[in-house]
């Protein structure tokens, strides 16, 4: 079900809309600040394998999450000194930083070596559902494990993945996926060049 929703100053009763569609244990799509995503409740089981099925993808596969702000990442990722100033000098942005998990993570998303990735992308839409559902969303790119691309029209996102429980729709997306940067190495290690600079880090 596609649910229009303002980019820039997105509609409260909307954002709720999709919040309930979360604890309902729902897959929901949602624009980013690079790509559209598809995304469930972090500590929601059954959702994580659900969002697995939908998108048919290996569960070797790590899922990020979205945090709504810097301080909810400490929560969730060991958080050193030097690490935090990369963190508070390119978030929000268009970056996934892997870090080392805490307890307080679900072992079912964390890598082999117990690390995770983290987003807080520049987008208020999906900022504005982490804050109100109050925890991190998983996040994965809305695209077909086939498929390089991501999709970008969220009318064909809700087409292939037949049992969103909805897309929030807030036009069309981009094409190029996240930055993904590995922090838990010195110097830090570029897994994925995308649509975060890389020259900073």
């Amino acid at each position: 079900m596609l649910v229009q929703i303002n980019p820039d100053h997105p509609e409260p009763r909307k954002i709720q809309r999709a919040v309930d569609a979360l604890e309902r244990g729902e897959i929901i799509a949602y624009p980013t600040d690079t790509v559209y995503g598809l995304g469930c409740d972090l500590l929601n089981k059954k959702a994580v394998d659900r969002l697995y099925q939908i998108k048919g993808m290996d569960r070797a596969r790590p899922l990020a999450f979205i945090c709504p702000d810097l301080s909810d990442i400490a929560r969730y990722a060991i958080v050193e000194n030097p690490t935090y100033r990369i963190l508070k000098r390119l978030l929000p942005g268009p970056y996934c930083f892997i870090l080392e998990a805490t307890r307080e993570v679900p072992r079912l998303i964390q890598s082999k070596r117990k690390t995770v990735g983290i987003r807080i992308p520049n987008h208020e839409v999906i900022l504005a559902v982490a804050r109100g559902l109050g925890r991190p969303v998983i996040s994965t790119t809305a695209n077909l494990p086939e498929e390089e691309d991501a999709l970008i029209d969220p009318d064909e996102i809700d087409n292939r993945f037949p049992g969103l429980g909805l897309v929030l729709d807030a036009g069309v997306g981009g094409r190029i996926p996240t930055t993904v940067v590995d922090l838990t190495s010195t110097p830090p290690t570029i897994v994925r060049q995308g649509a975060g600079p890389v020259d900073s880090i």
